[in-house]
């Protein structure tokens, strides 16, 4: 059996025989890595370059397997049953980012910063499911069985039908699998496993997709939900090949920082749900707990007659969520000011300082700029656009904001303010924590049916607004 070499892309899993300094398929600086592979793969030839290796046999499916599946017209295919069935996971937050619970027969990957909690979510539901007569296999590739029952005693997690495994062979898992027959497959981590038909290492490119394939197999063909745990980069996406997120029905992202309380999980991508969900939770002793209230939680600690701070409230899925926004602007004696922004984009930033200084008049070229969305939230949305330039212009005249007044709004390049999706929404949950007035963009003021003693202030512009506001 001959061995050959391909130079594989780390970050979208293209391959070439030969090295380049730059991917042509991503256009990446050194992301080519050697990998040897086998010519021919048993049962069939090129399982690592085809990502077709059978979860049954170890080898490339053969014709008369796949013959066994024939066509269905659409209008003969039943959507009920178990192929469409869900399955919560006893965690409220997890289950409104799923869409209502684990589908069955889907494969989902989650990622995050170490010590974020992920293990931790995985015993959890584990607790729950197991408690609900479902069979549960937790396997882990970097714990011994020992080390996961002294994190499951202080989780509380004994329940009978949860089985743990300690192996990073895909085949001996494939066996346990085919014995106990799990409805919840849970795989700590993706990069720890190794196809041995492979003679690259466990985490390589082509290691990672041929494992994620395998298991994509495996559960699609035992109506088996399947948990992927992946490592993420210093840059915070998966590591290993860019086919891995397309592989999978959903993939979730541990958000916030390991040394805060405060956790958000947030789907970037799901099959079956909304991709702009987020859950937020709160890490403790006993393991992650949903809140139920985020907006409360987000404006707990607020500063009170603050200048650069002002209230918004952004759209997270179908949750309307108040985050705040800080400000802080700083005389420098440097030639070139600094920027920073944390929880908004850094480019849109830059930008509506420069409208508040070109159609306002507020003049930053020689200060320091910083803002930051508190709680550990990244706001992406438009809405949040006249938030910021509230803030930066609170925190420029000294002039705190009415802590009783929330401002939305998108921020156009001649400083007018354009309209936001779902005001109303926006409006009752600002009113529902004790909130008295709104800014608005002056068009999203006709027509709006708002809470009792709750006033909108409509604006044209920037200069409208911080008037109103300052």
């Amino acid at each position: 059996m001959t061995k050959k070499s391909r130079y594989v892309c780390a970050d979208c899993g293209y391959e070439q025989a030969k090295w380049l300094g730059r991917c042509p398929s991503c256009n990446q600086y050194n992301t080519l890595e050697e990998v040897e592979m086998a010519e021919k793969l048993p049962g069939g030839a090129g399982a690592a370059k085809s990502g077709s290796v059978s979860a049954k046999g170890g080898s490339v499916k053969s014709r008369e397997h796949e013959a066994k599946h024939s066509a269905r017209l659409l209008r003969e295919v039943s959507v009920s049953g178990d192929g469409a069935s869900r399955a919560a996971t006893g965690i409220g937050e997890l289950d409104r980012v799923l869409g209502g619970g684990i589908v069955a027969g889907s494969m989902l990957l989650l990622g995050g910063d170490p010590g974020i909690g992920k293990s931790t979510l995985l015993l959890q539901i584990c607790r729950h499911m197991a408690s609900e007569n479902f069979r549960v296999l937790y396997v882990s590739g970097e714990e011994s069985t020992t080390q996961i029952k002294m994190r499951a005693e202080r989780l509380a997690v004994d329940v009978p039908g949860c089985y743990l495994l300690a192996e990073t062979d895909i085949y001996a898992i494939r066996d346990e699998v085919l014995a106990i027959k799990p409805a919840l497959l849970l795989i700590d981590s993706i990069q720890t496993m190794r196809l041995s038909d492979l003679t690259s290492l466990p985490g390589s490119v082509t290691q990672v997709r041929e494992c994620a394939a395998f298991f994509t197999y495996l559960a699609k063909e035992g109506n088996m939900s399947s948990i992927l745990v992946g490592h993420v980069t210093k840059e915070g996406s998966f590591a290993g090949p860019r086919v891995l997120e397309h592989m999978v029905d959903t993939v979730l992202y541990f958000e916030g920082d390991d040394k805060d309380a405060c956790r958000l999980i947030r789907a970037v991508k799901n099959r079956f749900g909304s991709t702009h969900e987020i859950g937020v939770f709160e890490m403790g002793e006993r393991g992650l707990t949903g809140i139920e209230d985020p907006s409360a939680y987000m404006l707990a600690g607020r500063p009170a007659g603050a200048s650069g701070s002002v209230v918004t409230c952004s759209l997270q899925g179908t949750r309307p969520l108040l985050t705040e926004v800080q400000a802080l602007v700083a005389y420098t004696n440097f030639g070139t000011p600094r920027r920073t922004s944390t929880g908004i984009d850094y480019n849109r930033m830059v930008m509506l300082m420069a409208v508040l200084e070109k159609r306002a008049g507020y003049k930053l070229q020689n200060f320091d700029a910083y803002v930051n969305i508190a709680g550990g939230l990244r706001v992406d949305e438009p809405a949040a656009d006249a938030s910021v330039i509230a803030a930066l212009a609170s925190c420029y005249k000294e002039k705190p904001i009415a802590p009783n007044i929330m401002v939305i709004g998108e921020v156009g390049l001649s400083g007018e303010l354009r309209a936001i999706s779902q005001p109303e929404r926006r409006a009752a949950e600002a009113a529902r924590h004790g909130f008295t007035a709104a800014i608005l963009p002056a068009a999203n003021k006709k027509n709006l049916r708002v809470p009792k003693d709750f006033r909108i202030l409509g604006a044209e512009n920037i200069g409208e607004m911080l008037n109103a506001l300052l």
